[in-house]
């Protein structure tokens, strides 16, 4: 499955986060420029180890007003036990039915310990001020995902 093209207006959504509110993603449009990154399963060693990157980057986040979601097939009522235990700072957002990793294209055939199964692949997405898809970031390791992301921004000037 393909990902969204750059430059197209990013796909919108609206879905559950860990307190059960609705959080849409055109609702940032003209404010804030989005990270959305999609991770395959809460409190996993790999999901745990991106998500506490991302925690720890917060004040340069905020610096650049950049609002950061997570996105999981996690049933809302998992979401807030990751919160805590990990002290996370951002919004962690119920996929459970997989659609929005769909539309985003990072729903598909993985392969782990020798089994191939459907499953969501990492990866995220950086979304404009006006909406529109700047990045995909599909190829980098969860310990320094938060640095590449960084990276990412300066490179796009946000």
């Amino acid at each position: 499955m393909a990902h969204p093209k750059i430059g197209n207006l990013a796909p919108n959504f609206k879905l559950p986060d860990q307190d059960d509110n609705l959080v849409e993603l055109k609702s940032f449009k003209n404010e804030h420029p989005v990270v959305i990154f999609f991770y395959p399963k809460a409190m996993t060693p790999g999901c745990t180890t991106q998500a506490c990157g991302i925690r720890d980057t917060r004040a340069e986040l905020e610096k650049r007003g950049v609002k950061v979601f997570g996105i999981s097939p996690d049933p809302v009522k998992r979401l807030p036990k990751f919160i805590e235990k990990h002290d996370l700072n951002f919004s962690l957002l119920s996929d459970e039915d997989h659609a929005v990793a769909e539309k985003y294209g990072c729903w598909g055939m993985k392969k782990f310990m020798g089994k191939e199964f459907m499953g969501l692949i990492r990866t995220t997405f950086i979304v404009g001020k006006d909406g529109k898809l700047l990045k995909v970031m599909d190829k980098f390791k969860t310990k320094s995902h938060h640095e590449d992301l960084l990276a990412e921004l300066d490179e796009l000037g946000i």
